[in-house]
């Protein structure tokens, strides 16, 4: 460990022995179990979402959504529904209106990463999608994970998002471990065998330009093992009960159709799904030779003296930008079939 990294942890240790929260040392004690049977880091890729910034000296930025589209595109396009809506809702001038259109008008046409419009300064961000990974395959959820008061099977989640509104701001995680796991990231660069060259100095550059890390609120999701491999089935989730209501529709609604399954093998996954619900808070979920569990996944964001980092020229897109709502006029009338 380098002079610089020990400095930054005893820096947490003491911090963390001056509050003296027993529910925090509980959450290390978890975190450093974890860490020692979940060793090695599997790395999904790239995810997107928004950050904004309010016009001002020491604003901070903060995320407006959720950091988990697989396109640089997809955020862009949240971005144009986001101000489109502000357009029609928000504003009472046509001033207003017309500064929020333009800017609309431009993210139909333009792959740009940032946008500023009446004093905010909203940008494309790029995060790193990882899981840990051990002797067992991926990690499941801890004990001190966030779980609902009431755990319900029959609605749709209600939890809040929790990257809505999170501060991108290096060093907040507070923790030992995570700060441990923070600065470890601070050299990594993730570039696979067949990346083209630019994407290789982009990747390097990053850790010049934006040098420091945020580690994102952890989410949950469902993967399945294939042979070594595992991989993700749906969305990612605030808490791990959410995670498992995801994963009991899947078994006993959505793959049922869309890999129109016959009878008998419904029925396995609704029996399948039964048994999961009975257990609680199980992880996994066995139908035949395919397993399902439920993982614990952890995403990251580079941030530099400007900001987060936004996306990178060489990031992979499936779309282009286009218009994606009606015409809408400086008085907030919206023209249908134009």
């Amino acid at each position: 460990m380098s002079d610089d990294w020990k400095r930054q942890i005893d820096a947490l240790h003491s911090e963390l022995v001056r509050r003296d929260d027993p529910a925090e040392w509980v959450g290390e004690a978890d975190a450093l179990d974890a860490s020692y049977r979940y060793p090695h880091l599997a790395v999904r890729g790239p995810v997107f979402g928004l950050a904004a910034r309010e016009a001002g000296e020491g604003t901070q930025w903060r995320l407006l959504n959720d950091v988990v589209d697989g396109t640089p595109q997809q955020a862009r396009d949240g971005l144009n529904s986001l101000l489109w809506f502000k357009a029609k809702d928000e504003v009472e001038t046509r001033a207003e209106r017309r500064a929020l259109l333009a800017a609309v008008a431009r993210l139909e046409r333009e792959r740009i990463n940032e946008v500023t419009v009446l004093g905010t300064h909203y940008r494309v961000v790029r995060g790193e999608e990882f899981a840990r990974t051990g002797r067992d395959g991926l990690e499941p959820p801890r004990p001190t994970d966030p779980e609902p008061l009431v755990p319900s099977w029959d609605e749709r989640s209600t939890t809040a998002s929790h990257d809505a509104g999170f501060v991108l701001a290096p060093g907040q995680d507070g923790g030992v471990m995570a700060g441990a796991l923070r600065l470890a990231l601070r050299d990594f660069a993730y570039v696979a065998d067949d990346y083209p060259p630019e994407a290789e100095e982009e990747a390097r550059r990053a850790l010049r330009e934006y040098p420091d890390v945020v580690l994102l609120p952890v989410s949950f999701g469902v993967a399945e093992r294939r042979g070594e491999q595992w991989r993700p089935r749906g969305a990612l989730m605030p808490t791990p009960h959410d995670a498992r209501r995801l994963l009991v529709h899947g078994l006993t609604e959505f793959w049922p159709l869309l890999y129109e399954l016959d009878e008998a093998r419904r029925a396995a996954f609704a029996r399948a799904a039964e048994r999961f619900k009975a257990a609680g808070r199980a992880n996994e979920a066995v139908v035949g030779k395919q397993c399902f569990r439920i993982c614990r996944v952890e995403r990251m964001v580079r941030v530099g003296p400007g900001g987060p980092e936004p996306a990178r020229p060489s990031d992979i897109e499936t779309t282009e930008p286009m218009r994606l709502h009606p015409r809408m006029d400086e008085d907030g009338v919206v023209h249908f079939g134009e």
